[in-house]
């Protein structure tokens, strides 16, 4: 086989995983595909079981006195593709905990949609915190990741030592506003696409997403060809249930519990040090990060010029050098 066809065929196993997942989620399952095991050396595992008797996966890489816990976005999604802080934080001196919430991942699935709500996450996150023993520890969350982060940091700010806020805005409304401006300036084919479906009833459809794979996330999610394989087990293992009750259908059909969520004017009392995180091409708007690093009262920015919302690995070099910076001066 040639490297080009190679390329293509690599390229083709991406897209069918997307469909895979998108097709999950507009579905409406409660349940996707799960991964079979995670990629990571299973040294440092550890399962929690949480006050509601379901089990959550963790593993811990690295040592130091400095410990950091990831949370993943999504929502739905899994620690997966996370797993490039292994390559940069354990050699650093960082302890890193990768952390798959219930209903993702590695992690318990079940389908009680009870569960699937931003206080019992919140709860959560602090079960976790505690079984582990973690005290004065950095809170990195990243997305679905971030609003968690926000709301920990709001609650539970004692226990924090540092926050790294990645790619998130602090309002759903105002995210809604920013992924209609990309919609918009989408080629002309797509978005009459998108239109012709959402007309019809099928804003939903496996169709409708492919298009939103297609020309939205090669722009803003990740820009690169291929897609790793972390990412894609993500993607692939995307619990719809909890994606279409906290969230919806896809970036522009937003009508999950989580719709009316907004911290702007709360951001201020998170007096923790921290690292706000962002790319010019995320889906994200920039000024939206410029403008929390300006609320966050001890806050530094760091905004990829080339990356996208997973600029840890489309601006993976940049992305890292800012995270262990801020660390050293935590």
């Amino acid at each position: 086989m040639t490297p080009e066809h190679k390329h293509l065929a690599s390229r083709r196993r991406v897209l069918e995983l997307l469909t895979v997942a998108l097709a999950y989620v507009s579905s409406g399952v409660s349940r996707a595909v799960a991964p079979k095991a995670a990629a990571l050396p299973q040294d440092g595992v550890r399962w929690i079981t949480l006050s509601s008797g379901h089990k959550v996966w963790t593993q811990r890489m690295g040592s130091g006195p400095t410990k950091v816990l990831l949370l993943h976005g999504g929502p739905g999604f899994s620690h997966d593709y996370l797993q490039c802080f292994a390559d940069f934080l354990p050699k650093a001196g960082y302890e890193v905990y990768f952390y798959d919430q219930l209903g993702c991942g590695l992690s318990d699935r079940p389908t009680d949609p009870t569960l699937w709500t931003l206080e019992r996450y919140i709860q959560e996150v602090e079960e976790v915190r505690t079984a582990l023993g973690l005290e004065r520890f950095v809170l990195y969350g990243h997305s679905w990741g971030g609003i968690l982060g926000i709301e920990y940091a709001l609650r539970h700010q004692a226990a924090l030592s540092a926050f790294v806020l990645s790619n998130m805005t602090a309002s759903i409304t105002d995210y809604l506003a920013y992924t209609g401006q990309l919609r918009a300036a989408l080629p002309e084919a797509a978005r009459e696409a998108l239109d012709r479906l959402e007309a019809a009833g099928q804003a939903s459809s496996p169709e409708f997403n492919q298009i939103i794979e297609r020309e939205l996330y090669t722009r803003h999610v990740l820009r690169l060809d291929p897609w790793p394989a972390a990412v894609t087990r993500s993607f692939a293992s995307v619990n719809a249930q909890i994606y279409n009750q906290m969230q919806g259908a896809n970036e522009f059909v937003f009508t999950g519990n989580l719709k009316s969520w907004d911290r702007w004017k709360d951001l201020p009392a998170i007096r923790t040090k921290t690292l706000v995180m962002g790319a010019e091409n995320d889906e994200m708007n920039p000024a939206d990060i410029r403008r929390e690093a300006s609320l966050l009262p001890n806050a530094e920015l760091f905004l990829s010029k080339k990356g996208s919302h997973l600029a840890m690995w489309d601006d993976q070099a940049n992305y890292f050098a800012a995270i262990l910076a801020f660390l050293k001066k935590v």
